[in-house]
This record gives C-alpha cells, sequence and structure tokens, in this order.
C-alpha cells in the first residue's frame, strides 16, 4: 500500500550550486548529505512540510543520474512513494503489469530500501518505492 509522497528527486549537474539554490530557495538548509554507491550518486535532502527534495549528482560516467543529465538536462527525475511493505508492493505492481527495474530491493539513500518502476509503464515517469529500514 501506498502510504505517503515520500521525495522528488532533481538531477542536478553541480550539486554545490544546487544545494546553494535549494537552500535559498527553500528558506530551510539540508538536513543531509549521502553518497550512494549502489548508485553512484550523490545525494543532498531538504524537509519541505511532510514531504521531502532529494538532490541527485552523479559520481561516475556509468551512473544513472549522470547519463539521465547527458540525454535530458537538469529537473525532476523521479517521484518517490513510501510503501508500507516494499516486497508486497513489487508484487502487486508486477500483478498489475507494471515493469520494475529491480527484481529486488536495494539499499538506497536514507535509510530506505528502494524499487523503481519503469517510466514506459507509468505514463513517462520514473517512481521510486521507498520503504524505511527499520533500526534494531
Amino acid at each position: 500500500m501506498f502510504v505517503n509522497l515520500e521525495h522528488l528527486g532533481l538531477a542536478v549537474q553541480d550539486l554545490q550550486s544546487a544545494t546553494e539554490l535549494y537552500t535559498k530557495l527553500l528558506g530551510v538548509a539540508p538536513y543531509k548529505h549521502e553518497h550512494v554507491p549502489s548508485e553512484a550518486v550523490d545525494t543532498v535532502f531538504f524537509r519541505v512540510g511532510g514531504a521531502k527534495v532529494e538532490l541527485l549528482a552523479g559520481t561516475s560516467p556509468d551512473s544513472a543520474i549522470t547519463k539521465y543529465l547527458s540525454k535530458k538536462g537538469e529537473g525532476i527525475h523521479h517521484v518517490a512513494f513510501e510503501v508500507a511493505d516494499i516486497r508486497a508492493e513489487m508484487l502487486r505492481l508486477r500483478e498489475e503489469g507494471f515493469v520494475l527495474l529491480n527484481d529486488e530491493p536495494k539499499l538506497g539513500a536514507d535509510n530506505k530500501l528502494v524499487c523503481f518502476v519503469h517510466p514506459k509503464s507509468a505514463a513517462g515517469v520514473l517512481v521510486e518505492l521507498c520503504q524505511e529500514i527499520l533500526k534494531p
């Protein structure tokens, strides 16, 4: 079950400049900077009401974000939704005919398990499913 809008992911060329820009725009400082090796990205998160804004910058030429930026430029990369049970939601979406980019959830930024829905099966939007990893 989808629980909440978790965040909007914005692809940026220069993370430092974008962080300064969004700090001014949103009127708040980011609460987290994180490197995600599995995705070859650096991220910065801002809290905005009940949701978040995530800035993403690729750290290698093979990064999906670097490739995205070379094709489409800066802007909205994905919309992420919090889910109660990511594996159950993945199964439900497959049964509904959606194409998932992951066979299993993987470790993402901000202490989350994540999975992506292919944009071709979601009206051109890359959708991310997120489930908080419970700490012992």
